[in-house]
């Protein structure tokens, strides 16, 4: 559609510009042009059409998108990844590449019946635990295809998607608050400064390792001993680490501190400081990232979870992983007392089934223990 707007330059003159629709190219995006400086509406309206001509005249041919990975292709450029953040897209292109595509991505759309989608999702679940995420995935395009006028129906509408052996057994780790304290003491006699209070920050404040690897100095208020925490870091495109917004809007919130973290905190800003400027690197800005590389760079996600082993496995700990301090940090919370409606605030969940899982479990086990309470407590 041509649009035509005029508009004055600082000489006081009227002037008139537009923008056009000229079609799509090899990728299926739109081609989208736009001119300005015309003295008047019907100067522009020649230009467009003149470009619109242009376009045509070329001699492209408008893609036929006949096969499901041309489909998918169209879908994901024009559709899907301007509507999700750069890591999620990273993701689903990954699932796609991978597993998908290898499957699904030759075969014509039309073609594509309800049984190569039945038999393509028992394989995926055979192999990976996102079998349900990628038959979501495909459901999409399918439909898409649908909106094309390429197909009727949808083939993956009805498939089936298989329990795999462990999803109803999926056990939830984390540590008592003994393990926890071992733990972090282990952190600590391994005298690198920035990981005690890396690991002391996130088993008492809950954050998720990505937001704890984002913030800056600006993020914490040290008078009132809280931390806000609006961002995370995340894997973008080339593997590239980029910073981006919290998972979800529950996920933006300004949590409390208690004082230990808190001073713990504060002497790693001071050591911060003094070892980037012997090597002539003034980290003392408000932007400054808390936790960074000897180069200062951000902390790759996986140095987390690699050093963790290395505790684990140097002291003979119980072995969980950086996300399971979360599941620590909520599971104390209620043992302490703790709401449900708080812990899901102060964790950042948008829903309360996450919490509601954890509080489930830590509840089971305190009932489990009452027996031997009553047993112990009558002495017969």
């Amino acid at each position: 559609m041509l649009k035509i707007k005029s508009y004055q330059k600082k000489d006081g003159n009227t002037y008139y510009k537009f923008q056009t629709y000229l079609g799509v190219d090899k990728a299926g995006k739109p081609i989208r042009v736009g001119r300005s400086g015309f003295t008047s509406k019907s100067e522009a309206r020649k230009e467009a059409m003149r470009l619109k001509a242009l376009h045509e005249e070329s001699g492209y041919q408008k893609p036929t998108y006949e096969t499901f990975e041309e489909i998918y292709e169209l879908w994901f450029n024009v559709i899907y990844k301007e509507d999700v953040r750069e890591s999620t897209a990273v993701k689903t292109r990954e699932l796609f590449d991978n597993h998908i595509l290898k499957d699904l991505g030759h075969l014509r759309i039309q073609a594509i019946t309800p049984t190569h989608c039945q038999e393509a999702v028992f394989k995926w679940s055979e192999r990976i635990s996102k079998a349900k995420v990628m038959k979501n995935h495909c459901k999409r395009i399918f439909d898409y295809a649908i909106t094309l006028d390429k197909i009727r129906t949808n083939p993956m509408e009805r498939v089936h998607v298989p329990k795999t052996k462990n999803e109803n057994k999926r056990e939830i780790k984390f540590y008592s608050k003994d393990e926890l304290k071992r733990f972090l003491e282990c952190v600590k006699e391994d005298n690198n400064p920035r990981w005690f209070p890396f690991f002391r920050l996130l088993a008492f404040s809950g954050m998720r390792k990505g937001e704890a690897l984002a913030l800056t100095w600006q993020d914490f208020n040290f008078e009132a001993n809280t931390v806000t925490i609006n961002k995370t870091l995340a894997r973008g495109k080339d593997n590239t680490l980029i910073v981006q917004s919290t998972k979800t809007t529950a996920g933006e919130r300004t949590i409390s501190l208690d004082p230990i973290t808190i001073d713990t905190i504060k002497d790693w800003r001071k050591t911060q400081r003094l070892d980037y400027l012997k090597l002539g690197m003034n980290t003392n800005t408000p932007s400054q990232v808390v936790f960074t590389t000897f180069d200062n760079e951000f902390i790759q996600h996986s140095s987390v979870g690699s050093f963790m082993n290395k505790i684990i496995e140097k002291h003979s700990l119980k072995r969980i992983t950086p996300h399971e301090l979360r599941h620590t940090h909520c599971s104390i919370l209620f043992e302490a007392g703790a709401g449900i409606k708080d812990v899901q605030e102060r964790l950042g969940h948008s829903s309360y089934e996450v919490t509601m899982n954890i509080y489930t479990h830590v509840t089971e086990e305190a009932k489990e223990k009452t027996a031997d309470i009553f047993a112990q407590h009558v002495g017969f």
